[in-house]
């Protein structure tokens, strides 16, 4: 089973996710691919050994050059941990069924065009919440509202403030996310 994942930033979830995996040897991260350059992402998967990509917002969009590598890596599943672009329809249409995201709240709750990472803890707080979480779903045309697979719930507190949900939240990827990509693998 050969898994690539796309990152934009720091890249947490995708060390977590190489770390998960190092010792699985039914399970492959043949890759890392991110938009920025300076994505930290990028750092975990040189250190790990792992081939990286960087492509342009464009090359995303016309497909083939992304694409022609993917399918040379004959990839079993795409993991966006962390990936902030919209997947085009077309991009989407080549892999039916085989990309995944992870979003930080409890789909549909909070999800959409621009609500990511710290913009989501906010409206979180704003609509006074009694929990969060995170929810790991396939990648369809539209933000956010691809087939729920999995969801992972922890409550809230009047007192916990952005950093607090944000702790929370990192936790539950860390703990709940790399499992489920593993059982998904299991069932492909």
């Amino acid at each position: 089973m050969k898994i690539a994942l796309f990152a934009s930033g720091t890249g947490s979830n995708v060390r977590n996710i190489i770390k998960h995996f190092e010792k699985n040897k039914n399970v492959e991260i043949a890759s890392v691919f991110s938009n920025k350059a300076n994505a930290g992402a990028l750092l975990h998967a040189i250190e790990a050994g792992i081939p990286t990509y960087v492509f342009s917002n464009q090359e995303l969009t016309d497909v083939d050059s992304v694409y022609k590598i993917i399918e040379k890596q004959e990839l079993d599943l795409i993991v966006l941990a962390g990936f902030l672009l919209k997947i085009p329809k077309l991009f989407i249409s080549k892999f039916e069924g085989k990309i995944i995201n992870l979003h930080p709240s409890l789909l549909p709750k909070f999800g959409g065009k621009g609500m990511y990472g710290t913009h989501v803890h906010r409206a979180v707080l704003a609509a006074n919440e009694l929990e969060t979480g995170i929810t790991i779903h396939y990648v369809n045309e539209n933000y956010d509202k691809g087939a729920i697979i999995k969801q992972f719930k922890i409550d809230l507190t009047e007192s916990d403030n952005l950093e607090a949900v944000q702790e929370k939240i990192k936790w539950l990827e860390k703990t709940y996310f790399p499992i489920t990509i593993e059982e998904l693998t299991n069932k492909l």
